[in-house]
C-alpha cells in the first residue's frame, strides 16, 4: 500500500489491519491524562477516526464532522477520535471547537495504535488518515487508509458500514 503526506510517499510502521481481522488491543492516553485501554469498547461498535495533528484543516474538519455525526448515530456506537496530539493540545482543541460527542485519545506515548494498526508514519511518527470500524465483537468490519495523508476520509462510505452494523 503507497501512502503519501504532500506528494512525497512515507513508510507505515507496523501491519495494515484488514477487514475480518481481529481488532488489536491498544493502550493510549485521554485528555485527563489517564489511560485509555480499547478492551473498554468491548460491546460497542467503534469507530477509529484516525488523523496526524488536529492542528491541520482537514483534521480539525475530520474531528468535527465525526463529532456532528455522532449525535445521529446509536448509543452502542462511539467514536474514538485518535490523534499523535498531546492529550493537553487535545482537551484545548475539543474546548475551543465545542466537540463533546467524540472520545478523543492521544497515541503519543507508547505509539501502540499506530504500530498495532499500521498507521504510524515512520518519518514523522504522526498517524496517517484513516477510518477502522470494529463491530461489537471485536471484529474489524470496514478500514480506510487514505492513500494522500493530506485528504479527507470518505465520510459516507464509513457511516454506511456503521448503519449495516446497527
Amino acid at each position: 500500500m503507497n501512502i503519501t503526506f504532500a506528494g512525497n510517499e512515507v513508510t507505515l510502521i507496523g501491519q495494515p489491519v484488514k477487514v475480518g481481522d481481529m481488532a488489536p488491543e491498544f493502550k493510549a492516553t485521554e485528555n485527563d491524562l489517564s489511560e485509555f485501554n480499547s478492551e473498554s469498547l468491548k460491546g460497542k461498535v467503534v469507530i477509529y477516526s484516525v488523523a496526524p495533528s488536529l492542528d491541520t484543516e482537514v483534521c480539525a474538519f475530520q474531528a468535527k464532522r465525526f463529532n456532528k455525526e455522532a449525535l445521529e448515530l446509536s448509543d452502542d456506537i462511539v467514536i474514538v477520535q485518535i490523534t499523535e496530539d498531546l492529550p493537553f493540545a487535545q482537551a484545548r482543541f475539543c474546548a475551543n471547537e465545542d466537540i463533546e460527542n467524540l472520545l478523543m485519545v492521544s497515541d503519543y506515548k507508547e505509539r501502540e495504535f499506530g504500530e498495532k494498526y499500521g498507521f504510524l508514519i515512520d518519518e514523522f511518527k504522526l498517524l496517517a488518515r484513516g477510518i477502522v470500524v470494529v463491530d461489537k465483537e471485536g471484529k474489524i468490519s470496514y478500514v480506510e487508509y487514505v492513500p494522500e495523508v493530506t485528504n479527507e476520509v470518505n465520510f459516507d462510505k464509513a457511516l454506511e458500514a456503521v448503519k449495516e452494523l446497527i
